[in-house]
């Protein structure tokens, strides 16, 4: 190589090396564990970003870059990184709703700290699933003393119904149920599922802080209806006067539901103070999910899972009756450690089918015993196993649950599992009534005068469908006791009165008294 060669490579060499760029070195951290710092990912907190230009080499314009005076670097601290030593330490440490300091809060407080043995058996009876919760708050970046919500709804039991038919723990109306996609059919109810509930109560609360921009506001729509809250805020607003949630003329539960969660959070944060014991959460899943790929008995799947059926039956809650449809409900929850336990007896498991019972719809509307005797199982198990009360008809079109027969390989359909309806009429106790034929009655003017079947009058008679019938002859029907055809046909029967001369009765009068309505 020449030497001009040379000299012209080796300056290209540096004008390339000046060219590169060098990434900025990372350091090890402070503590001289070795560990490279990276820059940490951005929190996302559920507020508004504002946009930033973004600078590029060929942009003229530059970020505006200034140098940190020696007290800003001094006051500037790093997080703590320590995590919650359990759940309720890590709900504390979530609070952001405003607190609400007055009189009924306190008189809650009282209510509840005279009561240490209530609060202790709530709040163990939330460990199931009170880190479900707290993990789906932080998720939506939510408050996390939300999570203490089914405290005041329902003591944390998601078998909970009131006498206004909510249900679940976090009580959802049937109605608001189906708007937040609860499935409610006759072999589950989606309120009680921990799951899906705890996923619709956050939806629904998101929506009406959404529209209040207020979480005291929220609260009360969530108890009272977003209807009502918005009515007593426009009368207020109409009035002049303050539209806050101690502002608004409410009903005492909804007055008093705010400063009942009040009341709890303070608990919560400071259990000593009010007399109160916590039982230990420890700040881990409870449960996780199981999918469920073939119908299977609610008894076999706990005692495959190792799990006291009443534990089994406190984490599905869902589930109504004694088997798992696996179209309908594909996973269940199981404690953390006998999900793999469950998993390993299903595998092993040759006891034979894993469901003994199937969906049965009713052709015909009919009685539970008839039903029953056609299914081949006695009516007291039947009506259990459907829960179905007494002096009822089955009414046509009802799903309802039978005994599996080895001949029966399919699981239950995706349609009955998901979509399947009890659907039950007042049973009717008929009558026998013997009626006078009149001149050209036949058994099709006999089923129209007492609206029954045609069919039924000439069974009842032993006469045929075309039948006519003698005047004065008496014809058999059976109709329910109070059915008025029946008081019609015996009053037209009678000999006709003449009526006597009488005064009109005078109200208030002996012997009279004014007719009901």
């Amino acid at each position: 190589m020449t030497p001009f060669l040379k000299v012209f490579s080796l300056l290209a060499v540096v004008w390339l090396s000046a060219c590169a760029t060098v990434p900025a070195p990372t350091e090890p951290a402070a503590d001289g564990s070795g560990i490279v710092l990276q820059p940490s990912r951005e929190i996302t907190t559920g507020q508004p970003r504002t946009s930033r230009p973004a600078y590029t080499s060929s942009s003229n314009t530059h970020p505006p870059f200034a140098p940190l005076s020696a007290q800003e670097t001094a006051s500037r601290s790093v997080a703590a990184l320590a995590p919650p030593a359990d759940l309720w330490e890590r709900i504390r440490r979530g609070y952001a709703m405003p607190d609400l300091d007055n009189d009924l809060v306190r008189d809650r407080e009282q209510w509840y700290a005279t009561r240490p043995d209530y609060i202790f058996r709530m709040t163990e009876r939330s460990k199931k699933y009170l880190f479900h919760v707290v993990e789906e708050l932080e998720l939506r970046n939510m408050p996390t003393e939300l999570a203490l919500l089914p405290f005041i709804e329902s003591a944390f039991n998601p078998q909970a119904v009131s006498s206004a038919k909510a249900a679940g723990m976090w009580q959802f109306m049937p109605a608001t149920g189906k708007y937040f996609e609860l499935k409610q059919n006759a072999f589950r109810d989606d309120r009680r599922d921990v799951l899906a509930s705890t996923r619709a109560a956050l939806d629904y609360l998101q929506k009406l802080y959404g529209m209040f921009g207020d979480w005291h506001l929220a609260l009360a729509a969530y108890n009272w209806g977003e209807g009502s809250v918005g009515r007593a805020m426009a009368k207020n607003q109409r009035a002049g006067l303050a539209t806050g949630y101690m502002d608004l003329t409410m009903p005492m539960e909804t007055r008093m539901y705010v400063p009942k969660l009040q009341a709890v959070k303070n608990i919560v944060g400071q259990p000593s103070i009010f007399n109160s014991k916590l039982p230990l959460i420890e700040n881990h899943p409870y449960f996780q999910s199981v999918t469920i790929r073939r119908d299977i008995d609610v008894v076999l799947a706990a005692k495959l899972a190792e799990v006291a059926l009443d534990d089994f039956k406190a984490l599905n809650p869902s589930i109504n009756r004694p088997v798992i449809m696996a179209s309908g409900t594909p996973q269940i929850l199981l404690p953390w450690d006998n999900a793999e336990v469950f998993q390993r007896n299903l595998e092993s498991y040759s006891g034979g089918r894993l469901a003994s019972w199937t969906v049965w719809v009713a052709p015909t509307t009919m009685r539970p015993a008839d039903a029953a005797k056609r299914m081949g199982i006695s009516e007291a198990e039947f009506r259990a196993v459907n829960a179905i009360p007494p002096r009822v008809l089955i009414k046509a079109g009802s799903s309802l649950l039978v005994p599996r027969t080895d001949s029966i390989k399919d699981d239950v359909a995706v349609k009955l599992a998901d979509n399947g309806q009890l659907s039950l009429a007042p049973e009717v106790v008929l009558r026998r009534t013997t009626v006078k034929a009149g001149k050209g009655d036949s058994v099709a003017s006999i089923a129209r005068k007492f609206r029954v079947q045609a069919d039924q009058v000439a069974q009842w008679n032993k006469v045929g469908a075309s039948a006519s019938f003698k005047p004065g002859q008496q014809v058999v029907v059976f109709l329910p006791a109070a059915n008025k055809a029946v008081r019609r046909a015996s009053s037209s029967a009678r000999a006709p009165v003449r009526k006597a001369a009488t005064r009109p009765a005078v109200r208030g009068s002996a012997g009279t008294r004014p007719a009901k309505r």
